[in-house]
């Protein structure tokens, strides 16, 4: 069954086509999930909220673009309500000290995997994290991450930032 048949299906609301979709993008929608929140339990309550808003919404989806891409806007807006809603993001919020970066090693970078990497960002605060995420995971401009987050675009542009120079800092200890 091709991606056409599989939305096509869960449009009619057809058990059989959601969990097809389901088993199909599970995996990589908790990965996204986890990239926001660091703990297992509360990304598998998100993976399952998401997938409530995409059956919910999939009427609206009208093939222009990448399916793939229009789920993970609502898994990583799913993330992002989240964070709001637990005023996450308000705790890591520091306008004030500037910070420098500096280019991480390349052989460092180099030697690691993905997982790796991601197990990295992971440990980052709440705030440094989903706007790293935002920018240069999911390609949002620090404006788009200023409007969703209720923060300025100096605020956004500081924390991410403060999360590369965090970054550097872990991965020069590795």
């Amino acid at each position: 069954m091709d991606e056409i048949q599989l939305i096509d299906g869960c449009k009619r609301k057809e058990e059989k086509f959601q969990k097809a979709l389901y088993d199909l993008y599970a995996r990589k929608m908790m990965a996204v999930c986890m990239r926001y929140v660091n703990r297992r339990e509360i990304a598998e309550d998100l993976l399952q909220e998401g997938f409530i808003k995409v059956f919910t919404a999939i009427e609206t989806f009208n093939f222009t673009g990448s399916f793939e891409g229009w789920m993970r806007r609502i898994f990583v807006n799913t993330a992002l309500e989240y964070l709001r809603k637990n005023d996450v993001l308000r705790e890591t919020v520091d306008l004030e000290e500037p910070s420098v970066f500096l280019e991480p090693e390349s052989s460092v970078v180099d030697r690691l995997s993905a997982d790796e990497l991601m197990e990295v960002i992971a440990q980052l605060p709440a705030g440094f994290r989903t706007v790293f995420n935002m920018f240069a995971i999911e390609g949002y401009s620090h404006k788009e991450i200023a409007d969703t987050l209720g923060i300025t675009e100096s605020t956004s542009r500081s924390q991410f930032t403060r999360a590369k120079k965090v970054l550097q800092k872990k991965l020069s200890e590795l």
